[in-house]
C-alpha cells in the first residue's frame, strides 16, 4: 500500500516554489514508525510526506531546506485541552466549555473554536502541531475535536472532528488530599445519593438513545429527528470512541463495564489508578489518555512518584496510552511531562511515540499524521535536539507542510524584558 502511495505521488508534478513543497536535507530524521534516518533527506509536496531517504535529489525548482546537524520529528499532538475554546479560566465571556444540563452530545466543539486564541501560537512553539479540544462539564459533554494549530479558520484546522464523545463518568468524590490545606468532606451519604442518581440518568439516557436507533432502523411511525439521539448514533455503532475520564479504580471498574454492556468503544481519560486494572486494559484493548506526570500525590498513603512511574507500568503491561497536558496555558510542557516518565522506567522511544504516533492510531488518525511516512502530512518540528530535554529548541515547525511562525505572547514578552533600561 505505501509503495502505490508512494508511487502516486511521485508521478505527480511538483509545484515550484509552492510553499508547502520541499526537500529537507541533512538532518536525522525519526520517523517514529521505523529506525532513525541519519544525514537523511525529506521530500514533501503539496503538504504531503512524498520520501525518505538518504540521497534524495530535489526536483526541478523545488526548494532545498538545509538543516545539517539538526533533528526532524513528527509534529507532538496533545490529547486533552480546551485550545481554542477557553482564553482566561477568571474571566466568563472568554470560556465556551460548557452548556446547560448534564446531557449535550449535540454540543460540537469544532464549531467553536477560536483560531486567534493566543494558546494557540505559544503551544505550537514547543512543537505540538496538533490537539485535541474538548467540551467539559455534565456528564455527556459533547464531542471533542482533533485540530492543527493553524488555519484561519475551524475548517481549515478541522484534523477530525468529531474525534469522541466525552463523559464525565459518574463518581463518588468526597473530598481530596491537599498538602497546603485539611482535608474538606462532604457528607457520605449525600455524595453516594448524588453518584447514584447521575448513574441511573446516564443508563437511562443509553437506553432512550437505543430505542430511538430502533426506531429510526425500522422506520417507526411518526418518527422524528432528535439531535441528541442523533449524536449518539455513532457511539451506539462503534463508530465514535467514548472518552470516559475516570481516575479511581472503582470508577475504572464501572466505565469498564458500562462500555461493555452498551458494546461502546471505550477510552480512559485521566486514568490515575489503571495501572491497578493494567491487566484487564490490555485484554479489552482500551486505551489510555494520561494526564500529567508531573503531579502531587492524590492521598495521603499514595507512593510520591506514582504519577512518574504509571507510564512505564502500562507501557510493560502492554497498555497502549497516550500523554496529555489536560490544559491550554502548559500544554507547550507535554514534552517534559512525558520526560520525567523516561526518568521513571518509560523508555524513551516509547515516550516520544506517546507524544506522536499511539494518539493518532487512538483517535483514528494513524494514516495521516504521527510519524514520517509517505502518504501522510508533513507536520514535522526542526529541534537542535531531544525534544523532550528542555534545552532543545525548536528551530523550524511544519503543519500541512507549512512553515508556521513560532512567534509568540510568551516570547515577545521575554524580549520586551531584556531590553528593559
Amino acid at each position: 500500500m505505501r509503495a502505490c502511495i508512494l508511487a502516486l505521488l511521485c508521478s505527480l508534478p511538483l509545484a515550484a516554489g509552492s510553499d508547502d513543497t520541499f526537500l529537507l536535507r541533512g538532518a536525522t530524521i525519526h520517523p517514529v514508525s521505523g529506525p532513525d534516518v541519519p544525514n537523511g533527506a525529506l521530500l514533501v509536496r503539496d503538504g504531503k510526506i512524498v520520501e525518505i531517504g538518504l540521497k534524495l535529489a530535489a526536483p526541478k525548482g523545488v526548494r532545498i531546506i538545509e538543516a545539517k546537524g539538526l533533528h526532524v520529528y513528527p509534529g507532538i499532538i496533545d490529547s486533552a485541552t480546551e485550545i481554542g475554546l477557553a482564553e482566561i479560566s477568571s474571566v466568563r465571556e472568554t470560556v465556551d466549555t460548557d452548556e446547560i444540563g448534564d446531557f449535550n452530545p449535540q454540543l460540537r466543539a469544532i464549531i467553536a473554536v477560536n483560531p486567534a486564541s493566543e494558546h494557540i501560537p505559544v503551544t505550537r512553539a514547543n512543537g505540538i502541531t496538533t490537539v485535541i479540544t474538548a467540551p467539559g462539564g455534565g456528564v455527556i459533554s459533547g464531542q471533542a475535536a482533533l485540530i492543527h494549530l493553524d488555519g484561519w479558520t475551524w475548517q481549515e484546522m478541522e484534523l477530525r472532528a468529531p474525534a469522541s464523545m466525552v463523559l464525565q463518568f459518574p463518581a463518588i468524590q468526597a473530598g481530596g488530599f491537599r498538602f497546603s490545606e485539611a482535608r474538606t468532606r462532604t457528607p457520605y451519604a449525600e455524595t453516594k445519593r448524588n453518584y447514584e442518581r447521575r448513574l441511573q440518568q446516564l443508563r437511562e439516557f443509553f437506553e432512550q438513545a437505543r430505542r430511538y436507533q430502533r426506531a429510526k432502523q425500522n422506520g417507526a411511525p411518526g418518527f422524528e429527528p432528535d439531535l441528541k439521539m442523533e449524536a449518539m448514533l455513532p457511539v451506539l455503532e462503534g463508530k465514535l470512541p467514548l472518552v470516559a475520564v475516570a481516575e479511581r479504580e472503582r470508577v475504572i471498574k464501572e466505565a469498564l463495564a458500562f462500555a461493555e454492556k452498551e458494546k461502546v468503544r471505550l477510552v480512559l481519560a485521566q486514568a490515575r489508578e489503571a495501572w491497578k486494572l493494567a491487566a484487564e486494559l490490555k485484554a479489552k484493548n482500551v486505551a489510555v489518555i494520561l494526564g500529567p506526570t508531573l503531579a502531587m500525590p492524590r492521598e495521603e498513603d499514595e507512593p510520591y512518584d506514582k504519577a512518574y512511574t504509571l507510564p512505564a507500568e502500562l507501557h510493560k503491561a502492554g497498555v497502549k496510552f497516550a500523554m496529555a497536558s489536560f490544559s491550554n496555558s502548559f500544554s507547550r510542557n507535554l514534552p517534559y511531562q512525558a520526560a520525567m516518565a523516561v526518568a521513571f522506567g518509560l523508555p524513551p522511544a516509547e515516550a516520544i511515540k506517546a507524544l506522536t504516533l499511539y494518539p493518532a492510531e487512538i483517535w483514528g488518525v494513524g494514516d495521516q499524521v504521527g510519524s514520517i511516512d509517505p502518504g501522510k502530512w508533513a507536520d514535522l518540528m526542526v529541534t537542535d535536539g531531544d525534544p523532550l530535554e528542555t534545552r532543545t529548541q525548536v528551530k523550524q515547525l511544519f503543519i500541512k507542510g507549512k512553515a508556521v511562525d513560532l512567534d509568540n505572547k510568551h516570547r515577545r514578552l521575554y524580549e520586551k524584558y531584556m531590553k528593559r533600561p
